[in-house]
């Protein structure tokens, strides 16, 4: 039996995020204004027929797999790139206060959230994204510093996500404690946090000395119909 989290994005849009999802049969679409992921039940032509009917034109399909495997005909594979999946058992306690007031976030603080996800690049962010799950952040005299969230979930799982601090403010640990934050709320509620990393980025050192560790490792394709052939 497949793991879920080896499909992680397909898991959480038939299932707790289906209200953010389009699509129909074996092809599923995060509403693009929430996060621009998609998803396919297995890899089968079934699958991608139904991937292909659902996408509009032109548009390209961001989807996790667990293998990095050939491109299927009648499409074309835009970029790979492979992710660090982590996942903790426990989380090292941070006291999120000791840095400043951990602010909840929300649909007002949405300009200053894109603003910052502009600058930090932790991976795509849209003006819905907060809609997904619990974010916080902090702040300076009114300026956004840090923030982190939860994106996908599943039963009994969920992503912390968005994890972003400003050039000005690294190394204070701001990162650190929204992370440590976000995983032990996860887990009070009895849930497994886990996260995506490249495994290039070198915060996935500090997850695992927050308590993370790798499970597997996971490729992101940016797929599209191919177009017609070019004499």
């Amino acid at each position: 039996m497949a793991e879920p989290l080896d499909n992680p994005i397909w898991h959480a849009l038939i299932g707790p995020h289906a209200r953010f999802a389009s699509g129909a049969g074996r092809a599923r679409h995060y509403f693009p204004d929430v996060t621009p992921f998609s998803a396919i039940a297995d890899t089968s032509e079934a699958a991608y027929a139904d991937l292909a009917a659902s996408l509009p034109p032109g548009v390209q399909a961001r989807m996790l797999f667990s293998a990095d495997g050939p491109t299927p005909p009648g499409w074309e594979t835009a970029s790979t790139d492979q992710l660090v999946q982590m996942i903790a058992d426990d989380v090292v306690a941070l006291d999120p206060d000791a840095r400043g007031e951990l602010l909840v976030l929300g649909a007002g603080d949405v300009p200053d959230m894109l603003a910052l996800a502009e600058l930090a690049r932790p991976g795509p962010f849209g003006p819905r994204t907060h809609e997904l799950g619990h974010y916080v952040g902090y702040r300076d005299g009114g300026r956004l510093l840090a923030m982190g969230g939860e994106r996908m979930r599943l039963p009994g799982l969920v992503e912390v996500s968005a994890i972003s601090v400003h050039p000005d403010v690294r190394g204070r640990g701001l990162g650190a404690a929204i992370v440590s934050y976000l995983g032990r709320r996860a887990m009070a509620r009895g849930e497994v946090p886990f996260l995506h990393a490249f495994p290039d980025n070198p915060a996935v050192a500090l997850y695992r000395r927050l308590g993370f560790r790798e499970r597997t490792r996971l490729w992101m394709k940016l797929q599209r119909v191919a177009g017609p052939a070019r004499a």
